[in-house]
């Protein structure tokens, strides 16, 4: 087969799996719509909003301005430090990191794999998509967000003070709400709060500390980081849920609470399934019923 032949038909099998995958979803539209209740208090949005009105006021009134001076009274290894880690935040190396094994999986036959090794291609794809779209879509909307609104950076401090906002002046100086990498940590975290739940509280720790190193580097002021923490929190959030209520990735408890389809015992399962056809221990393709076996007798 030549290589133009071949990439035609790994083209073609990525569209059908795209389509099929789209047809999953839309498929379960009516299902999602059995499984819609009303909100609790605090997740409403009228609720989110007074939230984050709240929260970013105070910010606004109490932190902002003392951050600055502040942070110019502390040594300069202390914003060396963070530094050294507050690009984590940036959304290229987790959008690469999960899109491209979602174009892989995508070119994939799955059919032809045994069920444990269908299992863990469904799940990677499912939650590497979900980690892509929360982060993706709520860094378009973020970025819309602070090029029209126009806020100064802290660095404009001295010269506009910290509350100046200059609506569309299209000036990167004037982006600093909300905070794009905050919205890009809070949504990856909220995301893999949800995917491994037993990791909870050391992802909630180091996201909160991805976050407040923009502050502690002088990009952005406090209430800069809340909104985007906000915002992240909640676009992802809402996702899952939608997932949820699909059965798709994961699933809504009895209790209400939202927890992913594979549980730990499936995880494990499937993964040790994958490590050993990396090893070479078993076969990847799936035992069809019928099927001669070589060396057996007729």
């Amino acid at each position: 087969m030549s290589s133009s032949s071949r990439m035609k038909r790994i083209w073609e099998r990525m569209r059908g799996n795209a389509r099929r995958a789209m047809l999953l979803y839309s498929n379960r539209e009516e299902r999602g719509e059995a499984q819609r209740k009303s909100l609790p208090p605090g997740q409403r949005p009228q609720d989110i909003l007074a939230v984050l009105l709240l929260t970013v006021g105070v910010a606004v009134v109490a932190f902002d301005a003392p951050t600055y001076p502040w942070l110019n009274s502390l040594p300069n290894e202390y914003r060396i430090a963070f530094r050294s880690f507050t690009d984590l935040g940036k959304a290229d190396w987790i959008l690469v990191s999960t899109g491209i094994p979602c174009l892989f999986l995508l070119a994939l036959d799955g059919g032809r794999y045994a069920f444990r090794i269908r299992m863990a291609i469904g799940a990677v794809f499912t939650y590497a998509a979900f980690i892509f779209y929360s982060v993706a879509a709520s860094g378009i909307v973020v970025l819309v967000l602070k090029w029209c609104l126009g806020r100064a950076r802290p660095k404009l401090y001295e010269e506009v003070g910290p509350v100046h906002f200059d609506f569309l002046a299209l000036n990167g100086k004037y982006t600093s709400f909300p905070s794009g990498h905050s919205t890009t940590v809070a949504a990856l975290a909220t995301a893999l709060y949800f995917i491994f739940p037993a990791y909870r509280w050391l992802i909630v720790v180091s996201a909160f500390w991805l976050a407040f190193s923009r502050v502690m580097a002088g990009a952005h002021y406090p209430s800069d980081v809340i909104a985007g923490t906000l915002l992240g929190i909640t676009f992802t959030f809402f996702t899952v849920r939608a997932m949820a209520r699909r059965r798709i990735g994961f699933h809504i408890a009895e209790n209400g609470n939202i927890v992913p389809n594979m549980t730990y015992v499936s995880a494990k399962a499937s993964a040790r399934a994958v490590w050993q056809v990396l090893r070479g221990q078993r076969g990847a393709d799936r035992i069809v019923p019928g099927r001669t076996v070589t060396g057996e007798a007729d």
